[in-house]
């Protein structure tokens, strides 16, 4: 069977030029683009350090926590931004009210913290910024003893970490 001029005239065109493909180089600036709107936008996420050794109470508690210096307290131990300050032991069989220990670090912490500062701007701020990560079965003396040193070294704006209760635990509970 013969074939039509124009069938003839499309399979030299097709011989010539190959066939049409697919232009990966929009598909790859896409995904690109893609790549670096979910690294940016992730990025705005606080997240606490995860222990575990500390379980941390539950809570409905819906805001988000701010980056801040963080207390951990375990059982055997107090560590501020991870490195160990005190013994839990030693703060409970002491009878101060103030760990001596993690009032020196927290002191500082807040010279760091107050480094690019003028001493006007000192004078305005209330107080800085701390949060304590406490297990839940940590006795109410020792946590306590850490808020009075926390607010001897001027960390008045004292948050307490805390887990989300779970909307399946919620739903049991009401």
């Amino acid at each position: 069977m013969k074939k039509s001029y124009r069938a003839v005239r499309m399979e030299r065109h097709h011989k010539r030029f190959g066939s049409g493909g697919l232009n990966l180089v929009s598909l790859m600036d896409i995904f690109t683009i893609l790549v670096f709107f979910l690294l940016v936008n992730s990025s705005t996420v606080q997240q606490l350090p995860s222990s575990k050794a500390v379980k941390l109470p539950e809570s409905t508690a819906q805001q988000l926590p701010e980056e801040t210096v963080i207390v951990l307290v375990n059982n055997d131990q107090i560590l501020v931004q991870g490195r160990v300050i005190a013994l839990v032991e030693n703060v409970l069989q002491s009878e101060d009210v103030i760990i001596p220990e993690l009032l020196k670090e927290m002191k500082i912490q807040s010279a760091n913290s107050w480094a690019g500062l003028t001493p006007e701007e000192v004078a305005e701020d209330e107080g800085l910024d701390v949060t304590v990560m406490g297990d839940k079965k940590i006795p109410y003396k020792l946590l306590r003893k850490i808020l009075s040193t926390l607010s001897q070294a001027n960390y008045t704006n004292i948050s307490m970490a805390v887990m989300k209760r779970g909307a399946n635990k919620d739903k049991a509970a009401g």
